[in-house]
């Protein structure tokens, strides 16, 4: 059983607990929250014994393997920096960094402390549907294929507090804390495209942005060498369009890039063909149970495997995320203080 701590105690930390628990493989102990009578609150229903507000405490003294950290974008940097120091495997709520230059130093402090371990929780990747999907793409590439259009866009409650002009805004509304739309929904349609077709050659994003100065939503171009993918996500609509993935006469068809349960294939007579694959009720179950199977064996040729495949990819999703960014000439305060 693997001794986990949590940072950030928020929705997407409930969920994940709900996932660990499904597992069977983690046992919540530790709790860092801004305030200790948070952390309690939080943490005493799911069993956790220690509680901290000092950040410094939490990672010296606290009794765990594994910490899960869940904070507002901003802060993922410094916080991961620590876990590594103090030699933890780390789950990271994606996207895991505001920045390249930030995952380059990353990179550098991962390779001086060879007994820590960092994934990014991109949860949609490692459920199985979606890797079902993933080798009818290859099948596709076989013959011929001709870009995507994948969409995320899902209204947030807390976008009712912008538009009512209440401040504090909420975090994932800020330019401080590294939100918006790109930041937060965003980043599931990067991960779509890079893991279906690879690092683009160019990208071009066009932000409706908020008054906060965050894009509230956009659209977002990806050149390839023969085609173009067309990432449309928001904060501040719903839509209720599929995902699709072009061949010349056949497409692939997401119910949800990022929140997958339904994946059909359509042959060049436009016969549908469902792909088989369990669906967990917890979508985030699947990457729960793949990181597990590293941490309990780090140093398998497997799993070293997998974790290496798996970081090369968070560093390709953050640098086509940031150059989306520059494209738009949105600019977060922690890009101008990169090392």
């Amino acid at each position: 059983m693997l001794k986990l701590g949590v940072i950030g105690t928020h929705i997407i930390t409930d969920q994940m607990l709900d996932a660990a628990k499904t597992t069977g493989k983690y046992k919540l102990t530790a709790v860092y929250s801004r305030t200790l009578q948070r952390a309690e609150e939080f943490g005493k229903p799911y069993g956790a014994t220690e509680f901290y507000d000092d950040l410094d405490r939490f990672f010296e003294d606290g009794d765990f393997e594994v910490v899960y950290v869940a904070s507002p974008n901003s802060l993922h940097y410094q916080q991961v920096r620590k876990a590594i120091e103090n030699d933890k495997f780390i789950i990271v709520e994606k996207p895991a960094f505001v920045n390249p230059s930030e995952y380059s130093a990353i990179e550098s402090l991962l390779a001086a402390h060879p007994k820590a371990r960092l994934v990014e929780a991109a949860r949609h990747i490692h459920t199985k549907i979606y890797q079902a999907a993933l080798k009818k793409v290859d099948e596709m590439k076989d013959h011929h294929v001709q870009g995507a259009t994948l969409t995320v866009m899902k209204y947030s409650s807390r976008y009712d507090k912008v538009l009512a002009g209440e401040e504090p805004y909420p975090n994932i509304f800020t330019l401080k804390y590294a939100g918006g739309a790109l930041m937060d929904l965003g980043v599931y349609a990067v991960y779509g495209a890079v893991t279906i077709y690879g690092e683009p050659e160019s990208v071009v994003y066009f932000p409706t942005l908020a008054k906060t100065g965050v894009d509230a939503k956009g659209v977002a171009i990806l050149n390839y060498d023969k085609f173009t993918v067309t990432l449309n996500f928001g904060k501040t609509a719903n839509s209720h369009l599929d995902s699709e993935v072009y061949g010349l006469k056949d497409t692939l068809v997401f119910d949800s890039i990022f929140d997958t349960t339904k994946v059909t294939y359509y042959d060049a007579d436009q016969n549908a063909h469902p792909i088989e694959a369990p669906v967990e009720k917890n979508s985030m179950t699947d990457e729960m149970n793949d990181f597990a199977d590293l941490f309990n064996n780090p140093d398998d040729e497997e799993e070293m495997k997998k974790y290496k495949h798996w970081l090369e990819l968070s560093k390709t999703v953050n640098s086509v995320m940031y150059s989306l960014r520059q494209s738009a000439q949105l600019v977060f305060p922690a890009d101008n203080d990169q090392e």
